[in-house]
């Protein structure tokens, strides 16, 4: 398994009316480092590659985080088959207690059609079916 990692501060910018991180921020969040991911990933490859599309989120929200938290994010792909791919992402506290899980279901694309995901993207994702 192959997981990249970030952190972020939460500021006033991520704060809703509820004074906790609004939870379509989680969402945003785990589309960027999937985003990011997959492009430290093939950055020095010189391959044509298709697109990933969504094709479904399951968001669990645990627990709230404030103004001022650090929040740690990690993801990982987690399985593989065919077309499809389960990424996960886990939003920790400094306390490394889970505040928010998104499971993710990509599609991989190539000419607007799903296709079977190469070995070689496989291989880097380090995932192990």
């Amino acid at each position: 398994m192959n997981s990249f990692n970030k952190q972020i501060i939460v500021s006033n910018k991520h704060i809703d009316n509820l004074n906790h991180v609004n939870n379509i921020k989680y969402l945003k969040w785990a589309q960027n480092i999937a985003k990011a991911h997959w492009n430290y990933l093939i950055k020095d490859l010189d391959n044509e590659f298709g697109l990933w599309v969504v094709r479904h989120h399951d968001v669990k929200y645990r627990l709230s985080a404030k103004l001022g938290d650090i929040i740690q994010i990690s993801t990982y792909v987690n399985n593989i088959r065919g077309p499809l791919s389960e990424r996960i992402v886990q939003f920790k506290s400094t306390e490394n207690k889970i505040i928010v899980e998104v499971k993710t279901q990509w599609c991989y694309i190539k000419n607007n059609k799903p296709v079977n995901i190469p070995n070689i993207i496989i291989d880097l994702f380090k995932v192990s079916n």
